[in-house]
Formats: C-alpha cells, sequence, structure tokens
C-alpha cells in the first residue's frame, strides 16, 4: 500500500534528479512512490518506484498541482529536484500525522556538505534571524510547533486537504507555498514545524543568483503584505525596507545637518554590532570563518535588495503574474 507520494517539479531531467532519487531510495520502506514532473519525459532516465508524467511547459505550482490526480500517497511530500530528505523522513512523518489536525508538516532544508564555497555562503546568510527572519528553515533548531507559513522545499501535506483547497495558486511563483499554507490554515489545518524533517537543500552559486532570488522573495513578500496579509503583514518583513530607506536617505541627509550625521552614524554602529552578532550566529553552525565573513556582506546587500522589492512590491505592483505559468492560465 503506498502512503507516501514524493512530488518533484522539474523542467527536465538534471543532474539534481540524478543525485535526489537514489538518495530517496535510500529510505527502507515500501510505501512510497515518486512522482516527476517534467517538461517532456526522458526515456534515459528510470529509476524504482519513480514515474515521469509530462507536464508541457509549465511552472512549479501547476506541475505538483497534478498531484491531485495522479498521485496514489494519501500524503504528499514536495520537495525541490536539488533537494533529498534524510533516511528517516518517513518514520517522522508517521508521527507528525499521527494528530488529525495536522493537515502539513514542514522541515528545515539544510546546505549539503558537497555544497561548494559560494552555495554555503548563500546557505550561510540564512542562519542568523537578523539576516532571514526564520533560521529554523534552514538548520534544525528549535522544537516542534505550529506556523502558519512553509516553503514547498520541503513541505507534506495530506492530499485530502490538497485536494479540497484544489492544490496551489498557479498564478504566483515564488510565494505560492504562502498562498498554500493560508488556504489550508483558512480550512482549519494546522501546519506543524519538525526541527528534525530534515532534506538537504542546494543553495544558489554565486552572488548576482543569490540576489536575484532575494529579490524576487522581497517583490512576492511586499505583494503578498498587501493583498494577502493574514500571514504576510508583519513587522520583521518591512524591517529590510526601513534599512534600505535609511540607507538611501542617509546618503543625502548627511549633507545638509551634523546632527543628522550623527544620527546616522550612530544607526550604522548600531547595524554592524547586529552584523557581528549574525558572525557569530552563522559560526555556531558553520565553522568556516571565510564563509562566515562573505556571508555578513552578502547579509548587507541581501537587505538592501529584499527591502527595495518588497516596497516596489507593497506600493507599486498592481498584480504579480508567474511568467512560468502554462499559456491556458496566463489569460
Amino acid at each position: 500500500m503506498i502512503k507516501y507520494s514524493f512530488i518533484i517539479p522539474v523542467k527536465e531531467i538534471n543532474n539534481y534528479i540524478r543525485e535526489s532519487i537514489p538518495k530517496i531510495l535510500e529510505i527502507d520502506r515500501d510505501d512510497f512512490e515518486i512522482i516527476i514532473y517534467p517538461d517532456e519525459v526522458d526515456n534515459n532516465f528510470n529509476a524504482l518506484k519513480t514515474k515521469q508524467i509530462a507536464s508541457g511547459k509549465c511552472g512549479p505550482a501547476e506541475k505538483r498541482t497534478l498531484a491531485i490526480k495522479d498521485a496514489i500517497g494519501e500524503i504528499l511530500i514536495f520537495i525541490d529536484d536539488d533537494a533529498y530528505p534524510e533516511k528517516n523522513l518517513l518514520d517522522l512523518l508517521d508521527r507528525d500525522f499521527e494528530d488529525n489536525n495536522v493537515a502539513a508538516v514542514g522541515g528545515p532544508a539544510i546546505t549539503p556538505k558537497n555544497d561548494d564555497f559560494w552555495q554555503k555562503v548563500s546557505g550561510a546568510v540564512f542562519l542568523s534571524s537578523l539576516s532571514g527572519g526564520n533560521p529554523e528553515r534552514y538548520i534544525s533548531i528549535g522544537i516542534k510547533k505550529i506556523v502558519n507559513d512553509w516553503p514547498s522545499v520541503n513541505l507534506s501535506v495530506r492530499k485530502n486537504v490538497f485536494t479540497n483547497i484544489n492544490g496551489f495558486n498557479s498564478k504566483y511563483w515564488p510565494g505560492e507555498d504562502t498562498l498554500l499554507c493560508l488556504d489550508i490554515i483558512k480550512t482549519g489545518g494546522k501546519i506543524l514545524y519538525d526541527p528534525y524533517l530534515i532534506v538537504y537543500h542546494h543553495r544558489r552559486s554565486g552572488f548576482k543568483k543569490h540576489l536575484k532570488q532575494v529579490g524576487q522573495y522581497g517583490l512576492h513578500r511586499g505583494f503578498f503584505a498587501k493583498k494577502y496579509p493574514e500571514t504576510s503583514f508583519k513587522l520583521k518583513y518591512f524591517i529590510p525596507s526601513a534599512f534600505c530607506l535609511f540607507v538611501i536617505s542617509g546618503i543625502f541627509s548627511i549633507f545638509f545637518n551634523n546632527i543628522l550625521l550623527i544620527l546616522y552614524s550612530f544607526g550604522y554602529i548600531l547595524y554592524v554590532l547586529a552584523l557581528i552578532k549574525a558572525f557569530f550566529d552563522i559560526y555556531k553552525y558553520e565553522k568556516n570563518v571565510l564563509i562566515c565573513l562573505n556571508a555578513i556582506y552578502y547579509i548587507f546587500f541581501t537587505h538592501l535588495i529584499y527591502g527595495f522589492n518588497f516596497i516596489k512590491g507593497f506600493l507599486f505592483t498592481k498584480e504579480l503574474k508567474s511568467k512560468l505559468r502554462s499559456d491556458k492560465l496566463k489569460n
């Protein structure tokens, strides 16, 4: 009997898939299946318990929603193509879903040890609450607790709940997981965070790729704070924008008033102290000093890019539409 269905959206079979599928198959159980949704089936790739279903050209949200009709399991395990689970994942989910009020379970997505230096720097940025606000999404910390938002890189949902809410809102990407979680909560379901429910998630390699990803997150979170305030209108999401405005306004104000220059300098002193704390936060988990040092300037630009795009999404964006949606949804 199949209890769990791993759901993996992907544009095409790639090296990440070739790594992740064998990792999933190391789970010593027979009650799971793996469904990969590429645009087109690759007949040169085959694996046990695994099937490919061609989705055509569409985004990750649409691909995941196809699981409503294709998946056999009563629990859908959403995971990215560049991620893979710990071997005990299903055993932990067995216990977590014993509570019938739990509709979904999420856990941390940890940077793999075999990632390169700059991937580890990108991942290290989020290990401090100063830089990401949610370090438990990236490292196994804390205790089990109820949350209202969790990324789909490591999110398992009861299939009947997923079906009742018609899956992901395919209009958005990224951010579709935030809306899925909101829909789950509106039905009365609970989303449980389990710190031991671990997957390993490869990070973006390179400064530009990191900032591009962060910018997209900021834009969507700003828009959601306006349109879906139930879970997105929170102070922590506005703080990077406040810092961005502080930096921009300070550049101009220091030329007009010495008092403003003193206040501006004092603000930067506080920020530097916060970065020092972030360094030690990161060092607790990432013992490489060079990675920690590079993560500090990543954090500075992460705040600026996220903050600027959050403002753009909150104040100036009337609607967001995923460029990855299929043509039938673009009207």
